[in-house]
Formats: structure tokens, C-alpha cells, sequence
């Protein structure tokens, strides 16, 4: 993780981009095992498929974990102030995630320099699965 300078950023700059493999059925049946979330729409195609789903698919959160994961590997965990998420879309399997960040607004709050950036998690096609936004503190 590079330092980051609040003077050397632009309202436009990118965040280095997370690219992730597709997700799989070991992909979600590791994260429902991490989550504690069993819910067998992820896990149990039978079910999937009883529930009017063509498969199983990813579970929510786990995109937003990714999108978490793409803010900390700009700065750390403790400089996030804000983070809002909504979720747009299922992601499927097959899917294979991206994770993109780019620069909103510079602000000066509370005795910070902080950083809002729009966030979103994206299939191979471009489909929006989760966007959002973060507010984090620079050094």
C-alpha cells in the first residue's frame, strides 16, 4: 500500500482496479462457511431452482467484502470514515468480479483531509452488482 497524499490526488483519479476470479460453487460455499450465511439460495441448486433461479448465486455480501478489500488496499481499515453500499444486480455463476474506485470529491472535515470515492463491483459484461460510495481520511 503507497502512501497517499491528499495535495497529489485529483476529483478523478482512479483507485488501482481488484480484479477477482470467477465465482464458483467453491467460492460460495467457502464464504457461506466464513459468513456464517447458509442461506441454500447460494449453496443448493435443487432450492435455487424450486425458488424460480436458473443456479445458485453469490451471496451479497460477498461483493461487498470485495468492494471493502478494494478501499483497503488504498489506505487502511482505520482511515475509512464512511461506507455505503447498494446492491444492483445478482451476481451468477460465471461471473467474474471487478472492483473499480475513482476519486468523487476532496473535503476537509472534522479536522481531516478525507476523500470520497464511488465504488462498484462489476461483472465481465459491465453489469453493476454493487455500487457505493466511501469516504476516507488521508494521512
Amino acid at each position: 500500500m503507497t502512501t497517499l497524499n491528499f495535495n497529489d490526488l485529483n476529483v478523478g483519479d482512479r483507485l488501482p482496479d481488484l480484479p477477482l476470479p470467477a465465482i464458483n460453487r467453491a467460492t460460495l460455499a467457502l464464504y457461506a462457511g466464513a459468513s456464517g450465511d447458509h442461506n441454500p439460495i447460494h449453496i443448493d441448486q435443487d432450492f435455487a431452482r424450486k425458488s424460480c433461479m436458473p443456479d445458485v448465486f453469490a451471496h451479497g455480501m460477498l461483493s461487498a467484502a470485495y468492494l471493502g478489500r478494494l478501499v483497503t488496499n488504498w489506505v487502511p481499515q482505520q482511515h475509512i470514515r464512511k461506507l455505503s453500499l447498494r446492491f444492483a444486480g445478482i451476481t451468477h455463476l460465471g461471473n467474474v468480479p471487478l472492483c473499480t474506485g475513482v476519486v468523487l470529491e476532496k473535503l476537509e472535515e472534522a479536522g481531516e483531509q478525507r476523500v470520497k470515492i464511488a465504488i462498484q463491483c462489476a461483472n465481465q459484461f459491465g453489469e453493476n452488482k454493487v455500487v457505493g460510495e466511501a469516504i476516507v481520511t488521508l494521512a
